[in-house]
């Protein structure tokens, strides 16, 4: 059964820096785009970050640009979320993705196979 496992999640400070990892399972998502995806309390859940399946073509959000950076690992079926200057506005629960085999477009909500269950970024002022 395919599966997307995060972790690192945790509460730091404004300015702080915390890592997401999210673990593939059940398959080889190689030929996937991988991506996160964030909700916080009362709004929608929002695109952040997609890298291809090639790993050549990466997407932030404005929001997180400059800040955030994806990577992938192959070997380990694992994608990392490096989050650095985090601000309270980050706080949400952070989401991995699978999506689009073979592309090289963004990931979108609509175009997503494969959820991860979430794991929660808190970051007080």
């Amino acid at each position: 059964q395919e599966q997307l496992v995060e972790s690192g999640g945790g509460m730091v400070q404004a300015g702080g820096s915390l890592r997401l990892s999210c673990a593939a399972s059940g398959q080889t998502f190689s030929s996937y785009a991988m991506g996160w995806f964030r909700q916080a309390p009362g709004k929608e859940r929002e695109f952040v970050t997609s890298i291809s399946w090639t790993g050549g073509f990466i997407y932030y959000a404005d929001s997180v640009k400059g800040r955030f950076t994806i990577s992938r690992d192959y070997a380990k079926n694992t994608v990392y979320l490096q989050m650095n200057g985090l601000k309270p506005e980050d706080t949400a629960v952070y989401y991995c993705a699978a999506g689009r085999p073979r592309s090289l477009v963004k990931l979108t909500p609509n175009a997503v196979d494969y959820w991860g269950k979430g794991t929660l970024v808190t970051v007080s002022s």
